[in-house]
């Protein structure tokens, strides 16, 4: 954007990028006119002074009753108009599945080679959210959608043109879902499950892998979901970290049907009961890996100390991250301060005291 040149220019200086930061940290959006040959609604007749060193003249001609050739009633309405980001790449706001039928279309748009990356925000604080959503927009990440419970925040992400699905809702189309029971301190456990493992059923449905990845992690390199590549298994599984993929295939398929899915929503509902169980391990993925072994499927598991920064609560901060590292994770449930030190010291905390990227990232397409 010209008002890049300006800042680089001119520092703070000037008011435009804080009035665009404004904008951008609140997801409002600009409408921009465009009344052809270079008139406007208003007019800088640029004269000499702290802007310019010399009059230049105006900068466009001023509309007035005698230019009127078009119809100023003819507006669009806003679900109508073109929505772009900073890097110009088109926006579509207010991508909120509610319905089974609602989410065949969002997974279509937003596969990538047949393969789509599942984020549930579940038990992820909002701020850790947004940092990983940055990330994805750093590494050129689009073929995501996030799933979480009913909440103003993901309303609020939908608003900024993530494709999110309301959980809650996406259940009540789901039969045998009230019998699970809803209610309770393990009812947001039951939705994570329940909710997650029917998108998976629909990606296979619909003959897309999937990645599910869980609040605790975040990618690295663009390269960070490359490892699930040895074609004779069709699950993969990193559990500590959060990270399961399900490969697109008849045998994954017909392994994942409504019987296995409730299998393991009933053994998450009885874990809640047992005190012995680490708080950390309570995820969907823990949950789905350890129906997947208890019905004697075979899955890959993969080591995450081979591909991977562990973060632990003590964690000492370091600026290096390895070579070859291709994610970060920490314990399921890490106090926020020390998470953020921690991601800050491995140059990993990219969002500001707005909870806006610190940076955009531009790419081409």
């Amino acid at each position: 954007m010209v008002t890049t040149g300006w800042y680089k220019k001119m520092g703070e200086r000037i008011w435009t990028p804080w009035f665009i930061k404004f904008i951008h940290s609140r997801s409002y959006f600009n409408i921009y006119t465009n009344f052809l040959r270079e008139r406007a609604l208003s007019v800088s007749h640029r004269d000499a002074g702290v802007n310019y060193g010399k009059t230049a003249g105006p900068d466009s001609y001023l509309l007035d009753e005698s230019s009127l050739d078009f119809d100023l009633l003819e507006m669009l309405p806003l679900s109508n108009l073109k929505w772009y980001d900073f890097c110009f790449r088109e926006v579509i706001p207010e991508r909120v599945v509610r319905s089974f039928n609602e989410l065949d279309p969002v997974l279509q748009s937003v596969q990538k080679e047949n393969t789509i990356i599942l984020l549930s925000i579940f038990g992820a604080s909002q701020t850790v959210t947004r940092n990983m959503l940055c990330h994805f927009e750093r590494l050129d990440i689009t073929n995501y959608i996030v799933l979480g419970p009913e909440s103003e925040f993901l309303l609020d992400l939908s608003r900024r043109g993530h494709p999110v699905v309301n959980i809650q809702q996406l259940l009540n189309g789901v039969g045998g879902y009230k019998l699970m029971g809803s209610q309770g301190s393990n009812a947001e456990l039951i939705w994570e499950i329940l909710g997650i493992a029917y998108v998976i059923k629909k990606c296979l449905d619909s003959h897309y892998s999937s990645w599910v990845i869980v609040g605790n992690m975040i990618p690295i390199s663009a390269d960070a979901f490359s490892f699930a590549n040895e074609p004779l298994y069709d699950f993969f599984s990193a559990r500590d970290s959060g990270l399961l993929f399900v490969r697109s295939s008849a045998t994954a398929k017909n392994i994942w049907i409504d019987d296995f899915i409730y299998k393991a929503a009933a053994a998450a509902k009885d874990s809640m009961e047992d005190s012995s169980l680490s708080r950390e391990r309570r995820h969907f993925v823990y949950f789905a890996s350890e129906s997947l072994q208890a019905n004697g499927i075979r899955i890959k598991k993969n080591n995450e100390s081979n591909f991977g920064v562990h973060i632990f609560s003590n964690y000492t901060s370091q600026t290096s991250l390895g070579d070859e590292k291709k994610i970060i994770f920490w314990p399921y449930g890490m106090e926020l301060g020390h998470l953020q030190k921690a991601l800050q010291s491995l140059g990993m905390w990219v969002v500001d005291g707005d909870s806006s990227c610190v940076a955009v990232a531009c790419h081409h397409s």
